[in-house]
């Protein structure tokens, strides 16, 4: 009976736990569930909103690109016939016929690349592939050779014009580089490491960037920065849209070895366009200014000027009878956009403004104490007037058997000289047999400063014994001077 009544109780007991738990994970089951229903429905019930952005496509095709791109960007080879330092230090007739006619000369080879902006043999590239060169020869993607000759060169851009004589040729379309975005795909075309028709590929990383490698005052740095690879030989290569538009010229690294570590740099295709115009039309830039002294602001700069936020660019100095203080800037106004397009910094506005000519109107925005106002501005040249200076002819002179030219205005900025009769071309004469090229500068003449055919003239009809001294400077800044005797 015991035994019995003990398993009643224990059998009783275990049914009633069993029904317990039955009744406890049902209950946490139906709970749940409950939940997750009352969940369901407040998500049902929250608002959608479409999205206020447009998805990077996954699917990217650079070929179409890459193609237009390939048969218009070609390989540039130049040849500098240089002398030893002391055979341009001093040059004396006498000393060839006791050296037996030697030349001293050393020839040295230097590669890069250019892209052809029209179907007539016109190609841009950079200054420095192609200055002082005394024979460019540029291959195509098909591998044909022409000799090509340069148009005009612009340091303060680091752009050259070159051209050959053909025709029918592929020919790259300008984009506008304004309207780039950071982000955006871009395409560097080039031959680096002189291997031709190279192609890589990235996204623009900034724009507006001054890396200070040009060094003049009065230069435009405003490059276009991207992470496509570029390496030695892409220098005046084409740096392309997804569309395969110019929208830049290749033109520097940033690197500590010499090759390429993450950073490129590209001059704007507008400005580029410009420059292009100018050498083709005028012979020569024509550089349009505001006519103000400019700070960039910082976030202690803005402090110091009660600035909510770091806006503009300051204007600390505004030129007498400039463009600037006609139209009604003052001193201590903050420009904050130059015909629609923001300018944050120094380097913003000087590419902005570089896209101008003297006698262009722009309408400059302003921060003036909190308010803004707009201002029209006729921008005007160095000498501060409106006038488009077409570059003189070349004149020849038979004593030296050269061609020369006026200086641009520009230009002898650029190099730091007030005068100068620039080279054009040499024929058999004494400059040739000094080992003179074409691009030299002549600045003194028998201690007369020189400056227009009849400078040159006069200086050398002074000479005493027929013997003349003459100064002068190559665009890289070497020094010259020698002696000769007519």
């Amino acid at each position: 009976m015991k035994t019995f009544i003990k398993s009643f109780l224990g059998a009783t007991t275990a049914i009633v736990l069993v029904f317990s738990a039955s009744y406890y994970f049902v209950n946490k089951s139906n709970s749940e569930q409950s939940k997750r229903i009352e969940v369901q429905q407040q998500i049902e019930d929250m608002p959608v909103h479409a999205a206020t952005y447009t998805p990077i496509p996954q699917n990217i095709n650079f070929v179409e690109a890459a193609e237009r791109s390939v048969n218009a960007v070609v390989h540039i080879k130049t040849e500098i016939n240089a002398r030893t330092q002391n055979y341009h230090d001093f040059f004396d007739p006498f000393r060839e016929y006791f050296n037996g006619g030697q030349n001293h000369n050393n020839t040295f080879v230097a590669f890069g690349s250019g892209v052809v902006i029209s179907s007539d043999g016109y190609i841009v590239t950079n200054n420095h592939v192609v200055e002082n060169a005394d024979k460019i020869s540029v291959t195509f993607n098909n591998r044909e050779e022409l000799t090509a000759r340069i148009i005009g060169l612009d340091p303060s851009t680091d752009l050259a014009l070159i051209k050959v004589d053909a025709n029918d040729l592929h020919y790259l379309s300008f984009g506008d580089s304004d309207a780039l975005k950071v982000g955006e795909w871009v395409l560097a075309v080039g031959n680096p490491f002189n291997l031709t028709s190279t192609v890589t590929a990235g996204i623009v990383s900034a724009k507006a960037r001054n890396i200070n490698i040009l060094g003049s005052s009065s230069s435009i740095e405003s490059f276009i920065q991207t992470d496509a690879v570029v390496n030695r030989g892409n220098s005046g290569g084409a740096l392309v849209n997804t569309s395969g538009e110019l929208i830049g010229i290749n033109a520097a690294i940033a690197s500590h070895t010499g090759v390429y570590e993450g950073y490129s740099f590209a001059i704007p295709a507008n400005l580029v366009k410009k420059v292009v115009d100018d050498l083709k039309n005028y012979g020569e830039i024509q550089r349009a200014y505001l006519g103000v002294q400019l700070r960039d602001i910082d976030a202690g700069f803005a402090d110091e000027l009660g600035l909510s936020h770091v806006e503009g660019v300051y204007v600390s100095e505004v030129i007498d009878n400039s463009g600037a203080m006609e139209a009604g800037i003052k001193d201590g106004d903050i420009i904050v956009s130059v015909n629609g397009t923001i300018t944050n910094t120094f380097s913003e506005l000087v590419g902005t403004i570089g896209q101008y000519r003297p006698g262009d109107k722009v309408l400059v925005s302003v921060n003036r104490d909190g308010e803004y106002y707009d201002f029209k501005v006729t921008l005007r040249n160095q000498d501060n007037t409106t006038s488009i200076v077409k570059a003189e002819g070349s004149f020849f002179n038979e004593e030296l058997g050269a061609s020369l030219q006026k200086v641009s205005q520009v230009n002898k900025s650029n190099i730091g000289i007030e005068n100068g009769l620039r080279i054009t071309d040499i024929k058999q004469g004494v400059l040739h047999r000094a080992g003179i090229s074409e691009g030299f500068i002549i600045t003194e003449v028998n201690g007369a400063k020189v400056n227009s055919k009849q400078d040159l003239e006069n200086s050398l009809d002074s000479s005493n014994n027929r013997r003349v001294r003459l100064l002068g400077i190559y665009p890289n800044g070497m020094k010259v001077s020698f002696e000769f005797i007519m």
